[in-house]
């Protein structure tokens, strides 16, 4: 995800905070060869953070990402939580509470640091008849303006999804559309899924049979099931909240039948055919617009991403290359999906998504 850690339209003490807390993590970081090589470090420390190295390598050679020099650094934090992600909607339409930011424009959401500001906050939001959800993040870009830190709460990943957060927050740095958070997290969705199947199938000691390339397939697999069925979701609620004539209490009345429904759905169709992924914060996470929209922010259409792949024949950096170019020409990113140019100069290809 992108940070919501700047200072903008917020409180004095929110970035003061915020700047003290950033301050302390780029201090905190040291180079990843001297941890690598520390006898303070453990085995399997060291080897999540030779495989993010590699991870990182292969985002910015064969893909073509300008990663700058995030992810040269690791930092050992000390909490088990990077911080605590904020969102509000309102109750009757889909519709998120933003804030504003430099560099990134308006987000719909906030970071702290702190839990008690965190909570104090939401219940703000919500005496002011929000839709909240509090969640907490391990991980986030600053689009480059700092050399952003590997951090511990990544490392305690398993292999497939180090290697997925790394060039999905990688890949922020590399395209960024300022006001578009669907389309910049979805598309940050897409590349770190698709890149970790690249990645594990096609690396030295790795290939089509290990057990990494087969689960990095079946995540695939599984976020694209998930993005079909909440797409679908917002459909039907998009049907009740367009309703001109009904009054605010009863679309909001009529919306609960909508999540009962395809909780269910979720319940007896999805997660049973769900090969690797559980996605149990959905069934677990109370529903309402900000537990929903949080989710269409990271699996928005992403099965179109997955056939705009195809069509350029697998190769992930020549797709990529390809939604660069066209942002330029198009108001709704999401609308490039339908583009294709298969004569589009191309990186060496990374293998088709099954």
């Amino acid at each position: 995800m992108v940070a919501a850690l700047w200072p903008g339209a917020c409180s004095p003490g929110y970035v003061i905070r915020a700047g003290w807390e950033e301050a302390k993590i780029l201090r905190a970081r040291q180079p990843i060869p001297e941890v690598v090589l520390s006898a303070d470090t453990d085995a399997r420390t060291r080897g999540k953070l030779l495989l993010a190295r590699e991870a990182r390598e292969f985002a910015m050679t064969t893909l073509g990402l300008d990663v700058g020099d995030s992810y040269t650094t690791y930092v050992q934090l000390e909490r088990d939580t990077l911080a605590m992600i904020l969102s509000a909607a309102h109750q009757d339409r889909l519709e998120s509470r933003t804030w504003w930011f430099p560099i990134v424009g308006r987000v719909p959401y906030r970071g702290f640091f702190d839990l008690e500001d965190a909570q104090k906050e939401q219940r703000k939001l919500e005496d002011e008849g929000y839709d909240t959800l509090l969640r907490p993040t391990a991980a986030f870009s600053t689009l480059g303006w700092f050399s952003d830190p590997l951090l511990s709460t990544v490392v305690r990943y398993d292999e497939v999804e180090l290697v997925t957060t790394v060039v999905h927050e990688l890949s922020h740095n590399h395209l960024f559309v300022p006001g578009q958070v669907r389309f910049n997290e979805s598309f940050a969705t897409w590349v770190g899924r698709t890149a970790a199947i690249a990645f594990f199938c096609t690396r030295e000691g790795g290939g089509p049979d290990t057990v990494w390339c087969n689960r990095a397939q079946d995540r695939w697999h599984d976020v694209q099931r998930f993005s079909t069925f909440i797409d679908g979701l917002v459909s039907d609620l998009e049907a009740v909240y367009g309703d001109s004539v009904a009054e605010r209490e009863d679309k909001v009345a009529r919306r609960e039948l909508v999540f009962e429904r395809h909780l269910a759905r979720f319940r007896d169709e999805v997660r049973p055919a769900l090969k690797s992924l559980a996605f149990g914060g959905f069934a677990s996470t109370p529903l309402n617009n900000a537990t929903l929209l949080s989710r269409m922010r990271y699996y928005h259409r992403l099965p179109e991403f997955g056939l705009f792949l195809e069509r350029h024949g697998g190769s992930l950096g020549r797709a990529v290359r390809e939604l660069e170019a066209g942002l330029g020409r198009a108001e709704d990113p999401f609308d490039l999906l339908a583009v294709a140019d298969p004569d589009l100069p191309g990186l060496p290809k990374t293998p088709a998504v099954p």
